[in-house]
């Protein structure tokens, strides 16, 4: 399945290097105080053959997102990506569960786990990690529950400083890189400020203020496909973009791991029958956002590398 390439597929030098100038248009668009760090691109390659990430990899980009523990496990040891691949960065954003970190924190090339939604997958993760033979302590994000939906996992925005001084005083083998967010649908498509965004802005300064750190210093992981653009604006350093860049996906009936999950980090559509909870989440929040050429223009841009 991961080396299955479809005929007429996408040109996948042209779709990165559009979502790369479309990120670059909207930092420049960003208040002066936004403008600190520039956005990163994590290319989410689930359910994509190892074709298309050697093929995005030799355009520049680096950093790959993986929703799957299977997945990310079966790619990172893949023969021709670690040939062809050997700087590449994996970032897991998909819901981990405990019985699998051992596979996510043992994927050779991980950067990343973006979606740290409890005290429980912290600790475990923090134990995994220090059994590694790492010289540096893993990022980490911790996934944020904007939008209150039952289906998404995250923690309470209130509680996002409690679990911040968990992973920084209890886990001496995780860094905490920032918070993430998978926002609602509706947030992601209606007119105006998107409320998921505004959110997590606030509680990256709640948590920077509870540590005593910079905002800055605390990325925001917001933004996929549909609305990533809006995302850079609103100040995320992080989005996760894949449909725009490799199409659409066609997903087989079953994952190795499990159903696909509907957790997604980049295509949440599979949510959107779930109803959404009263009040204004801002709110709530605010109560307790050809293959050289394209490499070269990543070069210039520094973007996704």
């Amino acid at each position: 399945m991961l080396r299955r390439m479809a005929s007429n597929g996408p040109n996948i030098s042209r779709q990165l290097r559009s979502v790369l100038d479309r990120i670059n248009a909207a930092a420049q668009r960003r208040p002066e105080h936004l403008q600190k760090r520039e956005p990163r691109l994590v290319a989410v390659s689930k359910t994509k053959p190892v074709s298309m990430i050697i093929e995005a990899y030799a355009c520049g980009q680096r950093h790959f997102g993986e929703n799957y523990v299977q997945e990310l496990a079966d790619k990172s040891i893949d023969p021709e990506i670690r040939e062809k691949c050997k700087d590449i960065q994996w970032h897991f954003i998909g819901h981990l569960q405990r019985n699998k970190v051992n596979k996510v924190t043992g994927s050779p090339g991980l950067y990343m786990v973006e979606t740290v939604d409890s005290e429980k997958i912290a600790q475990a993760l923090n134990n995994s990690w220090g059994k590694q033979s790492a010289s540096e302590p893993l990022a980490v994000m911790l996934q944020v529950n904007t939008s209150g939906e039952e289906n998404k996992s995250g923690a309470d925005p209130k509680e996002a400083d409690k679990m911040a001084f968990f992973i920084r005083d209890k886990c001496p083998h995780l860094r905490l890189a920032g918070l993430m967010t998978i926002g609602s649908v509706q947030s992601s498509t209606s007119e105006g400020p998107n409320p998921d965004f505004q959110c997590l802005s606030e509680c990256r300064k709640m948590v920077a203020s509870a540590l005593g750190v910079e905002e800055q210093d605390l990325e925001l992981s917001m933004g996929m496909s549909q609305d990533y653009e809006r995302a850079v604006e609103a100040g995320s350093t992080n989005v996760r973009v894949g449909s725009t860049i490799f199409g659409a996906r066609d997903y087989p009936p079953q994952q190795s791991n499990g159903t696909p999950s509907q957790n997604s980090s980049d295509n949440p559509s599979a949510s959107s029958q779930a109803s959404e909870k009263s009040g204004d989440t801002a709110q709530k929040c605010v109560a307790k956002d050809t293959p050289e050429a394209t490499a070269n223009y990543l070069d210039h841009l520094s973007l996704g590398t």
